[in-house]
């Protein structure tokens, strides 16, 4: 805080085509008997019909696993958001040695100069090219970690851009005052979120956000491959926080958030992930969907089930934001799309 090859079938294919060629051979005009009569009769043998049959479809070539240097740019998602064990400097990232890019690294076999994870917690676009100041130190610009050995990139970046967070806790608040307020039925509003945020032209202020985000996001992976223009770019969306029917919140969040904002929230995260799709899509990257592996496992699933973290989480780690399980998903899409 944004993926087959079937080698039986293909090989099953070509047998069945050797197989119908030798079936026409046998069964053409010029049976066996007459091709052992002419030729003892000293006559040349009748031209046989060429086998007709349906051409054998080329084996797709799988594209190659990378073997890295790997770099993992982005935010807090990516980071491992107070998931232990923390590693890595400035501790104010809060980067986990269990996060996606480590777990994937692992899989991988990278360690040591062959994978670097420079993500960190609270990061923009802005902070891939510029320092960012945290609590615990400055974190160098992230893109300095890529250069022409690189061979695969990890980004996952987006949503403090378009303030999605801001977002969600902006909702939180109306449906607060609108509940102080005592305003039931009628008088409380569908969607008190929803209408803080339509911009005074019938507008949506956090649209606009997002389509901006997407202009720098754009900007930021012609740099990637203009410094590692080697490298397999992957762009990993976000996770759903939120199931597509609201109803199933009110054992978690209860009553007190309209259901209205509840599928706002749903919506402006879907068009967050689609700004994403699109600009990977745009510049030759491969957009790693989240949102379809974690449906069921979003913050108001039990708490076996979920991959990302309820407004009052389990103690030790961050609301709304994803546990271990989120970034042992995560990093099986991944991996699923770097194998793909």
């Amino acid at each position: 805080m944004s993926l087959s090859v079937r080698p039986i079938g293909t090989l099953g294919g070509v047998l069945s085509a050797g197989l119908a060629a030798l079936l026409v051979a046998g069964c053409s005009g010029s049976s066996g008997s007459e091709t052992v009569a002419a030729a003892a009769a000293g006559g040349s043998a009748p031209p046989r019909a060429a086998a007709t049959g349906p051409a054998p479809t080329p084996t797709p070539t799988p594209t190659p696993t990378p073997t890295g240097p790997y770099v993992a740019l982005g935010d807090s998602y990516t980071a491992g958001l107070k998931i232990s064990p923390q590693v890595g400097e400035p501790k104010g990232c809060s980067r986990s040695a269990v996060n996606y890019p480590s777990l994937v690294a692992r899989a991988l076999g990278l360690a040591g100069e062959r994978f670097r994870d420079v993500s960190c917690s609270g990061a923009r676009t802005g902070d891939l090219t510029g320092s960012q100041s945290t609590d615990g130190g400055v974190n160098p610009p992230q893109l300095d970690a890529l250069g022409p050995a690189t061979r695969l990139v990890t980004l996952g970046i987006g949503g403090n851009d378009a303030g999605f967070m801001e977002v969600v806790g902006q909702c939180a608040k109306e449906n607060l005052v609108d509940a102080i307020k005592g305003l039931v039925g009628s008088d409380r509003a569908a969607a008190p979120c929803r209408d803080s945020y339509a911009a005074a032209d019938g507008g949506d202020q956090v649209q606009r956000k997002v389509d901006s985000a997407g202009e720098r996001l754009g900007e930021t992976l012609k740099e990637v491959k203009r410094r590692s223009p080697q490298a397999r770019v992957y762009v990993v969306g976000y996770p759903a926080l939120l199931p597509a029917d609201p109803a199933g919140c009110v054992p978690v969040l209860g009553s007190t958030v309209a259901g209205g904002d509840l599928g706002f929230l749903v919506e402006k995260e879907q068009q967050l992930n689609a700004m994403l799709k699109r600009r990977a899509e745009a510049a030759g990257a491969v957009f790693v969907d989240l949102s379809g592996p974690s449906a069921g496992h979003d913050m108001c699933a039990g708490e076996a089930a979920r991959w990302v973290e309820p407004p009052f989480p389990t103690q030790g780690l961050a609301a709304i934001h994803p546990n271990a399980k989120g970034q042992e998903g995560a990093a099986a899409a991944v991996l699923k799309a770097l194998r793909g």
